[in-house]
């Protein structure tokens, strides 16, 4: 099964077909979206460790964090998983320990990002990168760390912010040319320069479809005819969610009236969807000896 999915993702890029992953940031997204027949999930560092950990995407969660949920995640789906892992969390044998780690978890693509150290998120404002050469070294050793050739290697720069769209550019080619299959260009401000990334980058490209983020929510029709082979959503399931939780902890404190909790997953739904029911039959097959 894990080599079937890990052959998934580049094969639906070769067919040219636009690959929308919303993401994942816990075990209850994991299984929901898993039903619902995407190409491919994207475990979020933002969504992971705000859930997880309750603390901002600045480079605070560990690689052991990281990996503990997404391996679970990746156990939870049948689809294949791509997963941020931001810098690699260290230098390049902890890019190395990272990529191995992540594709022995399960993880199907992988994402590395050349900013400096501590990171943040790509759409607060222009971030620091480390040199074009020590990210071009990072996915060098990643491309020659990897065991299976389908695990995808996505090569993420935050340079469109801070140094420009041409040098961005002329990053994710570089970092396409060191071993990268797909390379992430973060921020871009408008159509046009999605159409410029797609046609210069030499490999497949990636953008983010960010909630509230710098580059505009395009319409998955549109960003094929742009050329994007991958199109990430990384906030809006988990702001979704967070929304809906605030309407329901409000209506509790305020009225305790069920009906102005919003739209509630039917209980036995989700006890569906969290295995509760094989639970039950796994009883009724096996129900334990009565008591001497």
């Amino acid at each position: 099964m894990i080599n079937e999915k890990m052959k998934s993702i580049p094969r639906t890029i070769a067919e040219k077909r636009l690959i929308a992953a919303p993401g994942i940031f816990d075990m209850v997204s994991t299984l929901l979206a898993d039903k619902m027949g995407f190409d491919a999930l994207f475990a979020t560092g933002y969504g992971v460790v705000a859930s997880g950990y309750g603390l901002p995407d600045a480079g605070i969660a560990t690689y052991g964090d990281m990996l503990d949920r997404i391996a679970r995640m990746c156990t939870l789906a049948n689809t294949p998983v791509i997963a941020d892992a931001d810098t690699g969390f260290g230098g390049p044998l902890n890019v190395r320990h990272t990529v191995q780690g992540y594709e022995s978890a399960g993880v199907c693509a992988i994402q590395l990002e050349d900013q400096e150290f501590p990171k943040r998120c790509g759409h607060t404002g222009p971030r620091p990168v480390i040199s074009c050469a020590s990210m071009v070294h990072k996915i060098d050793v990643a491309a020659h760390a990897r065991h299976d050739d389908d695990f995808m290697i996505i090569a993420r720069t935050d340079a469109r912010l801070s140094k420009g769209l041409d040098d961005a550019l002329s990053r994710a080619r570089q970092y396409h040319a060191a071993g990268a299959d797909i390379v992430f260009v973060e921020a871009l401000q408008n159509e046009q320069e999605i159409l410029q990334a797609s046609e210069s980058v030499g490999c497949p490209l990636t953008v983010n479809m960010a909630a509230g983020g710098l580059t505009p929510a395009l319409s998955r029709d549109t960003l094929g005819k742009l050329g994007v082979a991958i199109a990430l959503y990384p906030t809006q399931p988990l702001f979704a969610a967070t929304s809906a939780l605030h309407r329901a902890y409000g209506a509790l404190l305020n009225s305790g009236e069920l009906e102005d909790c919003g739209d509630l997953y039917e209980f036995s739904a989700f006890n569906e969807l969290i295995g509760m029911n094989e639970v039950l039959e796994f009883e009724k097959q096996f129900p334990e000896p009565p008591g001497d």
